[in-house]
């Protein structure tokens, strides 16, 4: 059974006027996160759509490629997306909701981000709206403001392309320790790492731009600190 028709049989199983986002209650427990994570990142997905006032085709294209939407499935995903822009309740439910289904697991709340982000700037245009969306989602979502920042900085072409806000650390840490940070997100990037925590294999390719991101902001730091005065 694809992700597609299992998204379908847990929308199916709402009761008659149920909200969409009751169905974050309801998939709290392996294999049914894999299908609550899918939902989540379409219904923000969803909800985000309305930040510019318009769903463009590269909005959609963006969808087709964080889960390889089949042709077979195209309604499931577009029952999904419809369902969140009618719902009555705000974004903010939605997120809170998403939040207590994975308050134990920040680093799946950071994936749901991370494909938010992709279908915000698929279009190449960062709405400030948008912004103010994703920054809020980012806050109910338990994030620092500096886990904002970092996913900012690599995916808004004209944000500061700092490496260090990249990895989210300081340029006054140990080096050594920036090193174990690195490290760390290299570890919960990795693709077994991510269909351990339920994210689906659909959306498990957003992690190559996060490895090559996070890579090449080590590769940056490390070659600075390697040749700084006084470093062995």
């Amino acid at each position: 059974m694809s992700l597609w028709s299992r998204i379908s049989d847990a929308l199916s199983a709402l009761s008659q006027g149920a909200s969409l986002s009751e169905v974050f209650d309801q998939l709290r427990t392996p294999p049914e996160r894999t299908v609550a994570f899918a939902i989540a990142v379409v219904a923000l997905g969803a909800k985000m759509a309305k930040a510019d006032g318009q769903v463009t085709r590269d909005e959609v294209t963006a969808f087709r490629e964080v889960f390889r939407i089949s042709a077979a499935d195209e309604a499931g995903a577009a029952k999904v997306f419809n369902l969140a822009r009618q719902d009555v309740a705000g974004y903010e439910d939605y997120a809170r909701r998403i939040h207590r289904m994975f308050a134990q697991d920040p680093e799946t709340l950071c994936d749901l981000m991370e494909g938010l982000f992709h279908i915000a700037l698929a279009d190449g245009f960062y709405h400030p709206g948008e912004n103010a969306f994703l920054e809020e989602v980012s806050r109910i979502f338990g994030q620092t403001p500096q886990q904002f920042m970092a996913l900012r900085a690599r995916f808004v072409p004209d944000a500061p392309n700092d490496p260090y806000v990249v990895l989210g650390v300081s340029p006054d840490m140990e080096h050594a320790e920036i090193r174990k940070h690195w490290r760390r997100l290299v570890r919960e990037t990795h693709p077994d790492a991510m269909l351990a925590r339920g994210v689906p294999e659909e959306a498990v390719r957003l992690a190559e731009k996060k490895m090559i991101d996070i890579n090449r902001a080590w590769d940056q730091i490390n070659g600075c600190k390697s040749h700084a005065p006084g470093h062995l």
